[in-house]
């Protein structure tokens, strides 16, 4: 039954012939939505006695909008005109530098750091730093890495990847990874060299391991972020990310949408973050 503040505000939206959605709140408390079943047309002077109300959503501090954000962000999907991918436990199920680190025999030392990058723990650049110090990799270590290890990507990428360009809509791998190891996945996915924004391995004329090139946005936190406004910077309207960690999350804004990726590992403060979390690509073709 309801009354008083409830009712004066009551708003009633036709969903179906026997099915109507009312949003209620009074000055305090915001109720959210719920599905009024009734026999008969209800209007906003109705008082409501003896109808059913199933509640859809219980939380009491949900706003219309935030009832709304994962449709709102399944238009932008549809609308956007590039999407930008994180590489890492997105595209591949794997993490690249841990995979090096395996093959350099550094492994167990770079998981942790790995982790604790991917939930925010410490800066990307502190991390990344760190990592490569240990792992130390040399330039014929990388080139053996690469003629061995074939990148294992995650189901239904390819298929998202060539329904994107199918749809005229330019696709980019942004990631803090190394655009080394980067490139042969992006070729497998027919994505030009030019669509890679990463970091790159420098190395002495010996073949020793050098650092980084630490003037690459991708380098330190907030570079992917970045990346995607030099992209809006050369044109593109729309722009939509997707990857499962802590520095994807951050990708939004200017980002005009973010969505998160839990298919290969879930991050909790990524999944209880993102507007629209999903764990098959098959979700993201569906919404196109």
């Amino acid at each position: 039954m309801l009354g008083g503040p409830q009712q004066r505000q009551l708003r009633v939206i036709t969903r179906a012939r026997l099915t109507k959605r009312l949003r209620l709140h009074d000055k305090t408390t915001t109720y959210g939505y719920y599905f009024l079943l009734a026999n008969s047309t209800v209007s906003p002077g109705l008082t409501a006695v003896g109808l059913q109300f199933l509640p859809v959503c219980d939380c009491r501090s949900c706003s219309a909008d935030e009832m709304n954000s994962v449709d709102g962000i399944k238009g932008i999907w549809r609308s956007a005109d590039a999407v930008t991918f994180d590489v890492d436990s997105t595209v591949i199920t794997e993490e690249a530098i841990d995979e090096l680190a395996n093959f350099c025999g550094k492994g167990k030392e770079i998981t942790e750091l790995t982790r604790q990058a991917m939930q925010g723990d410490m800066t990307f650049q502190q991390s990344l730093s760190i990592r490569l110090g240990i792992i130390n990799p040399s330039l014929e270590q990388v080139k053996e890495f690469l003629n061995t290890h074939q990148p294992k990507f995650t189901t239904g990428i390819k298929e998202l990847v060539s329904t994107l360009q199918a749809r005229g809509k330019q696709v980019f791998l942004v990631s803090g990874g190394f655009r080394c190891l980067i490139t042969p996945i992006a070729k497998q996915l027919n994505i030009p060299p030019e669509n890679i924004y990463a970091n790159r391995l420098k190395f002495y004329f010996t073949g020793e391991y050098a650092g980084f090139d630490e003037t690459q946005p991708t380098s330190k936190s907030g570079g992917k972020g970045e990346v995607i406004r030099r992209l809006k910077e050369k044109g593109f309207k729309t722009v939509v990310h997707i990857g499962d960690g802590s520095t994807d999350l951050e990708a939004s804004p200017p980002a005009d949408a973010f969505i998160g990726f839990g298919g290969n590992v879930i991050r909790e403060n990524v999944k209880s973050r993102a507007q629209w979390f999903v764990t098959n690509f098959d979700d993201l073709i569906k919404y196109l």
